[in-house]
């Protein structure tokens, strides 16, 4: 069991990976590790809520004006348009789970991720998750049966582009097996948590009253 925060920072952990390499399988692994303590970040965007969808639970869903609002006034942490719809994540809600001392987990890609990145500086912890090769990819997506054979040819375009961001992030994992890469994924999690600057207050507090006896 990963120690309790006490008066450290948060953290905000981004986990980005071409589609089919399993960062989806892994946030959702992390998520329902209750001891971990993790939160996701809830996007707002201005698309149309689906039937299955919740608001405030798979997005928050606003008007545009709002979204234009947010934006302008530098209220998001990070936004794209996709598709005619804008997406981003508000800066608040991220800032006060920090504040309690608890870790923020986003699932963005990389544009996303530069974005938080430049806003959130050391408090961001960036992981990118790697397919074990191109055919294990490919396969992956083939067994989703979700795609026409364009759209599998765009996200496997898509892919290499993405893959080939990979020095832009803190850690690499490549993901050939699901327990270790989740394995791999915690152990960034506790040594991040320990990182000296994390808990400075804390561990000068700690130092005082020790040299004191």
């Amino acid at each position: 069991m990963l120690p309790t925060p006490s008066s450290r920072r948060g953290i905000v952990l981004i986990l980005s990976s071409p589609s089919g390499a399993g960062k989806t399988t892994l946030t959702r692994m992390l998520l329902q590790d209750r001891d971990l303590d993790l939160t996701l970040s809830i996007s707002v965007t201005t698309r149309t809520r689906r039937s299955s969808e919740v608001d405030g639970i798979h997005y928050s869903f606003i008007p545009e004006r709002r979204f234009a609002a947010m934006r302008d006034a530098g209220e998001l942490l990070e936004w794209a348009e996709v598709h005619g719809n804008f997406y981003g994540t508000p800066r608040g809600p991220v800032e006060d789970i920090l504040a309690q001392g608890r870790d923020c987990l986003f699932d963005i890609d990389y544009q996303g991720t530069r974005q938080v990145r430049e806003k959130m500086g050391a408090d961001a912890v960036t992981v990118f998750i790697l397919p074990p090769s191109m055919d294990e990819l490919r396969a992956r997506l083939e067994r989703r049966a979700e795609d026409t054979r364009d759209a599998m040819a765009r996200r496997l375009e898509n892919a290499r582009n993405e893959i080939a961001r990979w020095k832009d992030y803190d850690y690499v994992i490549v993901n050939d097996d699901l327990q270790r890469a989740f394995d791999d994924l915690i152990a960034i999690l506790r040594a991040e948590r320990q990182r000296r600057p994390r808990r400075d207050k804390e561990i000068e507090q700690f130092v005082a009253k020790l040299l004191s006896e």
